[in-house]
């Protein structure tokens, strides 16, 4: 590695997170890409290549094969080497990878990550049928009979109201519980957390604040969930703009931040007692960086249901295996506490445009590194993380990412 160009992040822009009826991909990323290049202090020639990450425009809009030179087409950016990348829910995370990548070849100086999604449609079954694609389709029975538990059956065909995930994510909950001693009230305390934290947010999809009641009360989705457990439906945008280190240097780039990690695997056919895929690339991603899980000071995680905040924290090594709960109720992952998650109101309260969410949660370390983040900034922060998953293969996540920053 030592060999290799250092990579920093120059500037990053998102929209707000929401439901946006006349508004398309194309119009969502015009807008992070301008506020990335303007916090970046670049204009558009001065990118030499782009990866552009959408994960469900084909079933949604029907736009297949060129999204990325047609989202970015009167942005300025095109006419350099432009990268489609889909990979489920961590798309974005795997464009800023690849972004990364680029520079630290050495093959170019500055690069744009870009992640843009609209999941709104009149038909919202559509929306969730096209989630569903997120894992082995040719396994799906298989799927249905090892979800299969309780007195409720798991609604896998999906519907209006859900998506199958959402019964994925309660299989997995319940065997939490056991182990962790978890309890529905846990869970709507993280929904609490995020949604006063989505509150201090501009950029977050909800800014209501909610009570532990009212999260408990809330329309059951797939038990112990309730809706206020989920993350939402929603369109936006995030992008970032990376230079090598030198490069930024030489521009004069204020505050930078450099990526101290990027790492990237595909889940596998694992046994119930092997590493999850979120263990091996945190490992994986710690070595890179020189860093352990104690130098964390903030965090970006996965929460597309609150109680994978929890596990994720436990697989990353915040906390030990089973010390979620204890760790959440002594206030260790609020602001003032050891390890600050989700100080942007995570994917329950910010929002899950699943194609953006990736760079989003890199826009809110970055912004927090550079003490940018107001009422909900973080004091101090030197070091953050981002996890970021994607599909489902098995009993193990299709796609992860760890992203590892510090100032």
């Amino acid at each position: 590695m030592s060999n290799r160009e250092r990579v920093t992040v120059a500037g990053v822009g998102m929209t707000r997170f929401g439901k946006y009826s006349e508004r398309g991909v194309r119009s969502l990323a015009e807008e992070a890409v301008g506020d990335a290049l303007k916090d970046a202090g670049i204009v558009p020639k001065d990118v030499e290549a782009v990866f552009f990450s959408n994960a469900i425009s084909g079933l949604i809009t029907g736009q297949e094969m060129i999204r990325g030179q047609v989202a970015l087409r009167n942005t300025g950016v095109l006419g350099v080497p432009l990268f489609n990348v889909e990979n489920a829910c961590a798309s974005a995370s795997s464009a800023f990878h690849l972004a990364w990548m680029a520079i630290q070849s050495g093959l170019y100086d500055v690069t744009l990550a870009v992640g843009a999604e609209k999941m709104t449609h009149p038909d919202k079954a559509l929306t969730f049928r096209a989630i569903g694609t997120a894992v082995d389709l040719e396994q799906l029975r298989e799927l249905k009979a090892r979800m299969e538990s309780g007195d409720k059956k798991p609604e896998i065909e999906g519907g209006e109201k859900k998506s199958f995930f959402m019964d994925i994510y309660a299989a997995s909950t319940r065997e939490y519980m056991k182990v962790s001693g978890a309890t529905a009230e846990t869970f709507a305390d993280i929904a609490v957390k995020s949604h006063a934290f989505g509150a201090l947010n501009p950029k977050a999809q909800f800014h209501e604040r909610v009570t532990r009641e009212q999260v408990l009360a809330a329309r059951e989705v797939s038990a112990p969930l309730t809706v206020l457990m989920c993350s939402p439906i929603g369109d936006g945008a995030a992008a970032a703009v990376l230079m090598s280190e030198k490069y930024a240097r030489g521009l004069g780039i204020a505050s930078p931040v450099e990526v101290r990690a990027s790492v990237i695997f595909s889940g596998r056919d694992r046994a119930a007692d092997e590493a999850t895929a979120l263990e091996r690339v945190a490992k994986r991603a710690y070595e890179i960086a020189g860093v352990g899980p104690s130098d964390i000071d903030v965090l970006e995680v996965h929460d597309a249901a609150a109680p994978a905040e929890l596990i994720a924290c436990e697989e990353l090594g915040i906390c030990a295996k089973g010390e979620g709960p204890e760790f959440l109720a002594r206030g260790a992952m609020d602001l003032g506490g050891a390890h600050v998650v989700n100080p942007s109101g995570g994917l329950l309260s910010k929002g899950h445009p699943i194609g953006a969410t990736g760079i989003a949660q890199i826009v809110e370390v970055v912004d927090q590194l550079r003490g940018r983040c107001g009422a909900r900034q973080v004091e101090g922060a030197r070091v953050g993380l981002t996890e970021n998953g994607g599909g489902f293969l098995g009993r193990d996540a299709a796609a992860m990412s760890v992203h590892i920053f510090s100032t």
